[in-house]
């Protein structure tokens, strides 16, 4: 959520925002009216009020204050009548600026690239050579099917589509590479939780989930609670409605969590396989963080998730995105996209933001400097390490072999129990 005193201080940053995000400008000219109404309102009470104490004051005062009582009563009725209209209408003008305000993105950082799309998104560096193949490279669906660890036949009979049941090797790989994850997490400083992977509503609207994206999230209309859609929610919101001591800063956090998502906006995209799934798996880093730390953050949390598709050998490029694709929450994004033979093409396996202090004044996440310091918002910042179902994905593509078997990366071997091939 946006600081509403910069509304009023700086309009024009926030109009500059919305411009380069594509998005109607029109919105700040609103919510600039309203607070003026807001404040007059305000002088105005404080005025009628200030009136009315006085004519108690001489009340108090008069020789005769029965008499005087009297004949003020009239007065005093009139001007707690209108106290009440001025702060009905300060009440009302309040009120629309924080359902509006919500509906605001971040603010961009202004490295961010411009753009109206993903074709203005910018790549910041590469790593690694897609694999040159002495045959046609398979998809991970027809592997996976091939060798009995994908089955997509039976998920439907269980769940429906957009659903993927895992069995033998491709289950055990799963679960390898998600304590691969998670095993580097901790070697870079992470320190790991097992949250609740059902949320309430204040949760999921305190990290920003309940906007935009609200059509997205499985809802439990029982309880009014949420499946998790990643592990960033109560991550981020683990400290909700705390004052952190400064010395503590920056926290570091990872989860493993099955998540899910609604794909009804991808209709007719990623119909086969697992890049595109309703239920899937993430190791999540989450960063609590130092204002003037926060960008620095970034970019060590990216190169945390840049690290294991080295040692995974998958070739990758990092972007980053313009403003057009820079999500609601975020103030700046990297997206790390891996080579997949099967489409020729790099897709996204992980996304790093920077979410500045939007998350953290939603679920109220301050800090103190020094013990009787003024508390500070602090700034958020999340990461993938890595989509477990992708990263399956990339394995299963890039390693295949001529015979339809899938070598195992070196770094994933000590998880499989020495194993270095998957066959039939």
């Amino acid at each position: 959520m946006l600081d509403r005193t910069l509304l009023r201080r700086d309009p024009e940053a926030v109009r500059r925002s919305l411009h380069r995000r594509g998005q109607d400008e029109a919105a700040v000219e609103r919510l600039v009216e309203l607070d003026r109404v807001a404040r007059e309102a305000q002088t105005r009470s404080d005025a009628l009020k200030a009136e009315k104490n006085v004519l108690s004051g001489s009340i108090a005062k008069a020789a005769n204050k029965k008499a005087a009582a009297a004949e003020l009563r009239p007065k005093l009725a009139s001007l707690d009548e209108q106290i009440a209209a001025v702060d009905a209408e300060g009440a009302a003008a309040n009120a629309e600026i924080d359902e509006r305000i919500q509906q605001l993105p971040n603010l961009l950082a202004d490295s961010v690239p411009d753009g109206t799309d993903e074709s203005a998104n910018v790549t910041v560096r590469t790593w690694g050579s897609p694999p040159a193949f002495p045959f046609e490279p398979k998809p991970h669906w027809e592997l996976g099917e091939a060798l009995g660890v994908l089955d997509f036949e039976r998920a439907r009979k269980l769940a429906g589509s957009r659903f993927a049941v895992l069995t033998g090797d491709g289950a055990r790989l799963s679960r390898a590479l998600i304590a691969f994850f998670l095993d580097r997490a901790h070697r870079a400083g992470y320190r790991e939780v097992v949250p609740p992977f059902i949320v309430n509503r204040e949760t999921m609207w305190s990290t920003g989930q309940l906007t935009k994206f609200s059509d997205d999230m499985f809802h439990l209309s029982d309880w009014d609670f949420f499946l998790v859609p990643t592990a960033e929610v109560p991550l981020t919101a683990l400290h909700r409605d705390e004052i952190l001591d400064g010395a503590m800063l920056p926290i570091q956090y990872t989860a493993y969590t099955p998540c899910f998502r609604k794909e009804a906006g991808a209709a007719g995209k990623d119909t086969r396989g697992l890049i595109r799934q309703h239920q899937f798996e993430k190791v999540e880093m989450v960063w609590l963080s130092p204002p003037e730390y926060s960008f620095e953050a970034l970019e060590r949390l990216t190169r945390d998730a840049e690290r294991l598709l080295e040692e995974l050998e998958l070739p990758f490029r990092t972007i980053s995105l313009c403003g057009g694709d820079t999500g609601f929450n975020a103030a700046m994004t990297y997206d790390l996209e891996v080579w997949l033979p099967s489409q020729g093409l790099y897709r996204e396996i992980s996304s790093c933001s920077n979410c500045t202090d939007f998350q953290a004044r939603r679920a109220n996440i301050r800090f103190r400097r020094e013990p009787k310091a003024k508390p500070e918002f602090v700034h958020t910042l999340n990461g993938s390490g890595l989509a477990v179902g992708r990263t399956l994905v990339a394995v299963m593509e890039n390693y295949q072999q001529a015979d339809g078997t899938i070598r195992v990366p070196d770094a994933l071997v000590p998880y499989l129990g020495g194993q270095t091939v998957i066959g039939r």
